[in-house]
């Protein structure tokens, strides 16, 4: 590598400083080592490769003041390269876990999910056990996913309110599921 990271940083370096026949060799060159840094991680994605290396040049272009000319480019340039592949797969997990093959929503609709519906049985179980000071809240930012605010506003409640409401309602579930209550 101590050839490529020496010619790749002296380009970098002669580019900052405003060569622009340095920064396209140095871009050229680069695009050349992302390609061969994401074909590497990205076996079972390859159609994926030439859109992370193009984030990437775009992040080193956009935060190329930020390079220390007394570190290792490489070192800097796969810290970006690393966060744009973190970032292409959180995408593709979310818009994975967001998606459902037709095969599996076959199957999906054809057993019920009891142990869902046994969990949510109980669950409701406790929470009636609560005051509604402490269940609503629960009910609406935990379970229903609602923001403080919205659960202040649904229940006419003020927001601290419905924060002390959560606060002693999860404490006081556990202690029932502790057998304390």
């Amino acid at each position: 590598m101590g050839a490529a990271e020496d010619r790749l940083r002296s380009l970098l370096i002669r580019a900052v400083a405003g060569d622009e026949q340095s920064y396209h060799q140095f871009l050229t060159a680069l695009s050349a080592h992302l390609r061969g840094y994401f074909r590497k991680r990205l076996v079972q994605l390859p159609g994926e490769i030439e859109d992370l290396v193009q984030e990437s040049l775009l992040a080193v272009h956009n935060q190329r003041h930020t390079y220390d000319a007394q570190r290792p480019l490489t070192s800097w340039v796969h810290a970006i390269a690393k966060y744009k592949l973190i970032d292409l797969l959180r995408r593709r997990s979310h818009r994975e876990s967001q998606s459902v093959s037709l095969d599996d929503a076959n199957d999906f609709l054809s057993y019920p999910d009891t142990d869902a519906a046994d969990a949510r049985r109980d669950l409701l179980k406790l929470l009636d056990q609560l005051p509604e000071r402490q269940r609503l809240p629960i009910v609406h930012t935990k379970l229903d996913g609602l923001s403080v605010a919205d659960a202040a506003k649904l229940t006419g409640m003020s927001e601290s309110a419905v924060k002390v409401g959560v606060h002693r309602g999860l404490k006081a579930l556990a202690a029932i599921v502790r057998g304390d209550a």
